[in-house]
């Protein structure tokens, strides 16, 4: 399986994370409707931590994931997000050996 996938952790500043999750819907969803390399992408708040977004994304190979980070959406995102996170997001890097698929 060529593909890779990403875990990603973001954690916004106290109160933050429904301004995060605007910045993110206004910038990374057309991108990344229109990204034929995106096979799968979760964005989810994590039920535990009122401060704590989690995504997961699957690319077709990690040159596809390679080049989204260079996508001008993906770099605007970057520059709108930063100021509302309490740190650097957390990135796993995953090897997937088997995936569902619609």
């Amino acid at each position: 399986m060529a593909s890779i996938a990403l875990f990603i952790t973001h954690t916004a500043k106290d109160g933050n994370r429904d301004a995060l999750r605007t910045v993110w819907m206004r910038h990374m969803v057309p991108a990344i409707e229109a990204n034929p390399d995106h096979m799968t992408y979760v964005y989810s708040f994590d039920t535990d931590d009122p401060n704590v977004v989690c995504a997961f994304q699957v690319y077709s190979s990690a040159e596809a994931a390679q080049a989204f980070l260079k996508h001008p959406s993906y770099l605007a995102y970057l520059e709108e997000s930063r100021p509302l996170l309490s740190n650097e997001p957390q990135i796993r890097i995953l090897d997937p050996q088997w995936m569902k698929t619609a």
